[in-house]
């Protein structure tokens, strides 16, 4: 008797917890889901489809900034889509600031007139330092010592033939440069003359380019592109 509880004994031990059946089980599971992430991932799908250049503004995300922009002002197709993108292409009308025509094809002999668009590019910051400390740290170290002569309320300061920014000027309202700040090139034989005009909103970097020109009226193209960045992004 003795003999047959203590066999009962060991064969209950015997049949008790796996200590591998927890491993073995999680693994199982680790493998179904990757599979089912790797099948989700490689399924065939149907492309996405384009939005209509009359359709109300995207909502686009770039770097963590939501900006609202209209279809018709997005000048690559594959960026037209709302969501996150790191960078965006834009046009719009001078002076009424409206995206172009989509009905108006550039040709050969028509093609676009630069001196009626306003260009504006907005990216993932790309690690360069903020605008206003360029101006006070770097650039100065590149300018001749004295401004010249430009438009009534702009002070302009070129920069040296023997640094990267040769052939080009710092251009910027005299009484409060950050509101107004913009690194233009000089016309040349090839070079028609334009202007780069930065900004930085979250953490999306928001490039203008206008031509040079269009400083002898830079009070209504300031005036323009503080009217333009708020209906990008209201906040």
């Amino acid at each position: 008797m003795a003999y047959v509880t203590q066999h009962k004994r060991h064969g209950k031990r015997r049949s008790g917890h796996n200590p591998l059946t927890g491993p073995v089980l999680l693994f199982t599971a680790v493998i179904a889901v990757a599979a089912v992430y790797v099948g989700y991932v490689l399924w065939p799908r149907w492309p996405e489809a384009p939005v209509s250049l009359d359709a109300p503004s995207l909502p686009v995300n770039v770097s963590g900034t939501l900006f609202n922009i209209e279809p018709a002002a997005i000048r690559q197709a594959i960026q037209r889509k709302p969501g996150t993108q790191d960078r965006v292409d834009l046009a719009y009308l001078w002076p009424s600031l409206m995206p172009p025509d989509p009905a108006r094809k550039a040709t050969v002999g028509e093609p676009v007139d630069p001196n009626e668009r306003l260009f504006v590019t907005i990216q993932t910051v790309d690690g360069t330092l903020p605008l206003m400390e360029r101006v006070q740290n770097i650039y100065p170290r590149y300018m001749v010592p004295e401004p010249v002569a430009g438009p009534e309320g702009l002070t302009v300061r070129p920069f040296r033939k023997d640094t990267p920014y040769k052939d080009e000027d710092l251009v910027f309202e005299s009484g409060s440069p950050e509101h107004f700040l913009a690194r233009c090139a000089r016309k040349g034989v090839i070079n028609s003359g334009s202007c780069i005009l930065e900004r930085r909103i979250g953490n999306a970097d928001v490039t203008v380019r206008f031509p040079r020109d269009w400083l002898t009226d830079w009070q209504n193209v300031a005036a323009g592109i503080d009217k333009l960045m708020m209906r990008l992004h209201p906040n």
